[in-house]
């Protein structure tokens, strides 16, 4: 939805980049740990995932008034993959590749779902729920506990627990919507009939 609503009005205003951006490096990362750990279900999930969130931020950098500030971040982001390719591959030995990996993994994945609380003082302050996404909120807690059901199943830690956050961080933004409803914020009163 916020990219329909970035085409439809050409425009970027109320829509967070960071969240988008933290998951193209999750999607990324995990892609990777899929591809060493050889789990298909891994592998085509974040492939989908990180060609889908690329997408956004080339859209989201075309309608971007600050651009340098965008591919600033792009750029950071991409520094750290390659860091984090060149790290796994020449300094980690085999035989603990994956653990390094799933922990790396996992932080990418806790900051992927507490990077949209970065706004939250500012919710509280305007009593206003505008700059949340509900249907990234909803995508993000069926994610979440599906991947941390997919990782009980596999008994993989690394899948489990960086995911426990996303529950947690949903529920806390479905209590924002609830407590400060979005027909409460505006900025204007009806007129009477």
């Amino acid at each position: 939805s916020d990219l329909r609503q970035i085409l439809a009005t050409k425009s970027v205003e109320n829509i967070q980049f960071l969240p988008f951006l933290t998951t193209d490096a999750n999607n990324l990362s995990w892609l990777g740990y899929g591809c060493l750990k050889g789990d298909g279900t891994l592998i085509t999930v974040n492939a989908i995932g990180a060609a889908l969130q690329t997408l956004y931020i080339l859209v989201y950098l075309y309608y971007s008034p600050a651009k340098r500030s965008v591919v600033l971040q792009v750029l950071l982001l991409l520094a750290v993959v390659v860091t984090g390719c060149g790290y796994f591959t020449i300094l980690v030995d085999k035989g603990t590749r994956l653990m390094h990996l799933g922990l790396f993994c996992s932080v990418f994945t806790i900051s992927m779902y507490l990077s949209p609380l970065a706004d939250l003082a500012k919710v509280v302050r305007s009593k206003s729920t505008r700059c949340l996404s509900f249907p990234l909120t909803v995508t993000t807690f069926v994610a979440s506990s599906s991947w941390t059901l997919y990782g009980l199943q596999l008994h993989d830690p690394y899948i489990v627990v960086p995911n426990v956050p996303g529950i947690v961080t949903s529920l806390v933004r479905f209590w924002l919507f609830q407590w400060y409803r979005p027909g409460q914020d505006k900025p204007y009163s009806p007129l009477p009939a």
